[in-house]
């Protein structure tokens, strides 16, 4: 069976922080959770689906592990049995393409024993140097320490040569100075510390910054996105719902009639730092019904609603 993404079994994206993985966790694992689902065969997979994708990326470390696992599956075409290494199944000089940007010796097209079975080589043409691959990795901050800016520590895995002159993952601790004001999905370019080459020049290290928004808030891009719950009588009836801004600024929000679960509200200047903010309409959550509103939905089950 093909191993899931665990991105997609918890609905978040791949540059969600770690914080937004937690709550997006423990929503799913409320909503399968075999006591709510008592019998649900169905629920009672997607539970485990869940709870597998959070030991994958629900914390920091094991998600940069997966993630740079990922990288490494990526760019060695997955290897045998996982390993990002397996085998030479692809041919030795694959490997060290994909290894390595430029191949090794600098050859064309990738071939890193130069010219052989390529066009030959100019006289005056001067050779690059070839060039270790990148390395994306990726920092969380709050919202107040993008406001604030300052020095942060990241860790990540890097190739290098050991003492026998074959290249292993090591881990790597590096620092980086965020200015005041940094912006959520800024990328930040290292040269020279990305994966080393063995003939050549090393890689560079993308940095992107992710801003955790918090409780109820997610990114979409560079758009922040807010939910706002919403019971399902006032989407199809219209009507208003509290709304509290970003900058704490509370509020009714009109809703018209027949809005759908996943309409959006755009509100220009109200996000972080001045940017647009996106109002995202949710069904409010229910946990237990009172003998009421059970009556009231059993007479609207009466009604094809």
């Amino acid at each position: 069976m093909a191993e899931q993404d665990p991105y997609r079994v918890l609905g978040v994206s791949k540059d969600a922080s770690d914080a937004e993985i937690k709550r997006a966790f423990r929503k799913k694992a409320r909503q399968f959770h075999p006591d709510r689902n008592p019998g649900d065969a169905g629920a009672e997979a997607k539970f485990k689906q869940v709870q597998a994708a959070h030991e994958k990326i629900g914390n920091a470390e094991a998600r940069r592990e997966y993630d740079q696992q990922q990288q490494m599956a990526n760019m060695f075409g997955g290897g045998r049995g996982g390993n990002p290494f397996g085998g030479m199944g692809g041919g030795f000089e694959d490997v060290l393409g994909q290894m390595f940007s430029g191949g090794m010796g600098g050859g064309r097209g990738g071939n890193p024993f130069g010219g052989m079975g390529g066009r030959p080589r100019q006289p005056s043409q001067r050779p690059s140097r070839p060039k270790g691959s990148d390395i994306k990795v990726s920092i969380d901050i709050s919202v107040a320490e993008a406001e604030q800016g300052g020095t942060f520590s990241f860790t990540f895995k890097r190739l290098k040569p050991n003492s026998i002159g074959t290249m292993e993952p090591k881990t790597v601790t590096m620092k980086t100075k965020l200015e005041p004001g940094v912006k959520h999905g800024t990328v930040k370019r290292m040269k020279g510390q990305g994966h080393d080459h063995p003939e050549g020049d090393a890689g560079d290290v993308l940095l992107t910054v992710r801003i955790d928004a918090g409780e109820g808030y997610y990114w979409d891009g560079d758009s922040l996105i807010q939910e706002v719950q919403t019971s399902y009588s006032t989407l199809m009836l219209g009507g208003k719902v509290k709304v509290k801004l970003p900058s704490g600024k509370e509020g009714l929000l009109t809703v018209s009639p027949n809005t759908q679960v996943g309409d959006r509200r755009r509100m220009n200047g109200a996000g972080i730092q001045g940017g647009d903010l996106d109002l995202e309409f949710v069904l409010m959550e229910t946990e237990e019904l009172t003998d009421e509103q059970r009556d009231a939905l059993e007479k609207l089950a009466k009604t094809g609603l």
